[in-house]
């Protein structure tokens, strides 16, 4: 799928070698024994060579970094957890400021903040701050890197009670293409924090992040519950009635898939059509039974997997869905309610796919995030109750695969009239155009545009879902 081309380097050896002598932390090339880490991506239908990749061990070496990509015209890329599916941690022919090594995190469990490296994964801070019984809103894959997820919105299973996960920023600490170190927050760099906020690998190298925490844990209720597929329509219209009326503490996902040929998948049923929903309640487990309820009345599963068990096991349950260097291609929305016809779309979508493990995905997000101004912040998308997927996984060499992308395309045409116009950055693909960049961020998008240009006018950060395609860079 997405192979860049290589770009011939023109930046002299002297130069390099200079870079190198001045960094407390690693140059990497070509060359170099650790390169071929630093350069593997969790996609691996995405393939991407920088020419230089620097593993700072400082902010002063991210500031050496950026200056010299400057001074060269190279393209900036940052790399956290290297998770992404548009593989935009990689910066092609340019240079990659790997902050894989750098993932400390501080709690103040007074204070209800942690502050986070940008290498860690969200593994890492959720140890961390369940250690107090804390927790922020993150994703749902315990190897995702929290920086990336966090500067494009950020999205998971606490995101119904305590909002994107930006909502939840306080504060960072960023290198700027003119090599400034600026502190932002909404007292100081107000603009810059702004744009930040939904946009962040666009305006530099945050190198550190501050995180509002809240009470969470230790222990949750949740895990897999499935049906047959024959039975579609029945669970959609209750996961339809269930998001309805759900207590903010718990999120379901929906899911319209193939069951995994895993031990807890009875072999009858490995391989074949399920309907299925991930559930997470996050409250008093006192009343888990009351908020489960609706989906309990639901007879005969052939999967269920509903128990208490710790956050952090329950924000690593999906991890083996998504192993790394498999290849990953999806098209995603937001929509604002499930209409009957949509429901029927996803269905059919589900019995016609041709790809093995695709999932056919309903996120349920309504809450808080809604209730917050489409301003507050340049992620917007405050219309958003449910988020859209189109998942394609697949092995490498498995056969028809080439067929799939276009597969996943169509499959997102089918259910683009459910949108919002809205759609989660860090789900779109390298190859969705612009257009999809400023229906993400909408009404805040020229707003955005205009504090790009200010901090960043020769787009030296464009290696992402970069918000200036016409300021091209040097190279």
């Amino acid at each position: 799928m997405s192979t860049a081309a290589s770009q011939a380097f023109t930046v002299d050896d002297r130069a390099v070698e200079a870079l190198g002598r001045r960094l407390n932390g690693l140059l990497l090339t070509a060359q170099s024994p650790e390169f071929e880490d630093a350069t593997r991506l969790w996609n691996g239908l995405i393939r991407k060579t920088p020419e230089l990749v620097v593993r700072p061990a400082d902010t002063a070496d991210v500031q050496a970094a950026v200056g010299f990509a400057h001074e060269h015209g190279l393209a900036v890329s940052v790399r956290g957890g290297g998770h992404n599916i548009a593989g935009t941690a990689l910066a092609e022919g340019g240079l990659t400021v790997d902050m894989s090594q750098r993932r400390a995190v501080i709690v103040d469990p007074q204070a209800r903040t942690a502050i986070v490296e940008p290498g860690c994964l969200l593994a890492d801070v959720d140890r961390e701050t369940q250690a107090h019984g804390l927790a922020t809103p993150l994703g749902f894959i315990s190897e995702v890197g929290v920086a990336g997820l966090t500067l494009g919105g950020g999205l998971g299973y606490l995101t119904r009670r305590f909002g994107w996960t930006v909502d939840n920023l306080l504060e960072v600490e960023i290198v700027t293409a003119d090599g400034r170190t600026l502190e932002a927050s909404r007292e100081r760099n107000e603009d810059l924090f702004w744009a930040i906020r939904g946009a962040g690998a666009n305006l530099g190298v945050v190198t550190s992040l501050t995180l509002r925490l809240h009470e969470v844990g230790p222990a949750v209720y949740g895990g897999l519950i499935a049906w047959p597929f024959e039975r579609a329509r029945e669970i959609l219209e209750a996961y339809r009635s269930l998001t309805a009326t759900a207590p903010r503490e718990l999120a379901v996902w929906m899911n319209l898939l193939r069951a995994p040929a895993a031990p807890f998948v009875p072999e009858a049923w490995q391989g074949e059509l399920v309907a299925a929903m991930a559930v997470c309640y996050s409250g008093d487990l006192g009343a888990a039974g009351e908020a489960l309820a609706p989906i309990r009345a639901l007879p005969d599963p052939v999967i269920e997997l509903l128990a208490e068990q710790p956050y952090t096991q329950m924000q690593s349950y999906l991890d083996d869905g998504e192993p790394k260097g498999d290849h990953y291609y999806w098209r995603s929305d937001y929509a604002a309610g499930l209409s009957d016809e949509l429901l029927e779309t996803w269905r059919e979508l589900a019995a016609e796919c041709p790809i093995p493990r695709a999932q056919m995905g309903l996120l349920h997000l309504g809450g808080a995030l809604n209730e917050c101004d489409h301003d507050d912040g340049a992620v917007g998308n405050r219309d958003a109750r449910f988020a859209l997927g189109a998942i394609g996984i697949w092995d490498p060499d498995e056969a028809g695969a080439d067929s799939f992308p276009q597969w996943i395309r169509e499959a997102g045409d089918r259910f683009r009239p459910f949108s919002t116009g809205g759609s989660y950055i860090n789900f779109q693909t390298d190859d969705e155009g612009a257009d999809r960049v400023r229906a993400m961020y909408g009404r805040n998008f020229e707003r955005l545009l205009e504090i790009k240009r200010r901090y960043d006018p020769d787009n030296l950060f464009r290696s992402n879902r970069n918000i200036d395609p016409a300021r091209g860079g040097h190279r």
